[in-house]
């Protein structure tokens, strides 16, 4: 969002304002090593729906048969789907007047800021909106806030989950019945307070790490699958050096992180682990 203008955009009454409910499937959990396999859009603007996106991709990497058991998108079904490099721009025009919504909004933004800067293309103006933070804040009555008790308990159809354009149109239902109960008087900064993060493009920039060279190693490494020694300043070992092996980068407003295993010897407790970026102060990519 501008800096000049932020103050004033949230300024304005939401149902004056045009909102576009994002979702992504992917053939993993975090950016930088997983692909998006589908992509959809629903853009609302002053009561109506007025235009929609959806697309398979063809990943570059085959499924997994359990990542294929979370979305029911079969490699198959992507063989013939276009490259996401031959339909990013069309999403990314689709979008970038609109304020995103988005159910756990962080993940689809996260994915979505590192390919719009691999492919050099600006990131949007505007913040977004998380029904899964909005939720929490204000919705004591659910058991839990996963997207589908929250259609259930407003009485919105749901469609299929975890199948993109199903799940954007019922993250927009869900956030219509939220802004409802503010009132149509209400401001984006007053949905933004209850939300009580800001969610702009930027705090997902990877671009903005690799200022730093150590990140900038990192950022390589799992780009080309390369183990690293990091020097991690917390857990149990402080400034000690440690070879991993990073599988993601998630850029998090609670906290930056890398996502990465341990030891690759027989016995050793390979689960992935979690390496938050404050606590890095140096990285080197492993030789070969």
């Amino acid at each position: 969002m501008r800096q000049d203008s932020g103050v004033e955009i949230l300024k304005k009454l939401w149902f004056e304002t045009t909102f576009v409910a994002i979702d992504l499937e992917t053939t993993g959990k975090y950016p930088l090593d997983a692909e998006i396999c589908e992509m959809a859009a629903v853009k609302w603007r002053a009561g109506e729906i007025v235009g929609t996106y959806q697309t398979l991709l063809k990943p570059a990497v085959r499924m997994s048969d359990e990542v294929i058991a979370i979305h029911n998108i079969t490699n198959e079904m992507v063989e013939t789907a276009p490259l996401l490099q031959h339909k990013l721009a069309e999403f990314h025009e689709f979008i970038k007047d609109g304020f995103i919504l988005a159910h756990h909004a962080p993940f689809d933004m996260g994915f979505l800021t590192w390919e719009f800067e691999k492919a050099r293309m600006l990131l949007p103006d505007n913040p977004g909106f998380c029904t899964s933070l909005i939720s929490r804040a204000i919705n004591a009555d659910v058991s839990n806030h996963r997207l589908a008790t929250l259609a259930k308990h407003f009485g919105v159809e749901a469609g299929a989950a975890h199948r993109a354009l199903d799940d954007a149109k019922t993250c927009l239902a869900v956030a219509m019945k939220y802004f409802e109960k503010l009132g149509r008087e209400a401001k984006l900064s007053d949905i933004m307070g209850f939300q009580n993060t800001h969610l702009p493009w930027k705090r997902f920039s990877v671009d903005e790490l690799t200022e730093r060279d150590h990140f900038r190693a990192m950022v390589r490494a799992l780009r080309d699958k390369r183990e690293i020694i990091l020097v991690y300043e917390s857990g149990s070992r402080p400034g000690e050096p440690r070879k991993v092996f990073p599988m993601g980068l998630v850029r998090n407003p609670d906290g930056d992180y890398l996502v990465a295993t341990e030891g690759n010897n027989e016995g050793d407790d390979i689960r992935p682990k979690r390496y938050f970026l404050e606590h890095i102060s140096a990285v080197t990519i492993a030789p070969i």
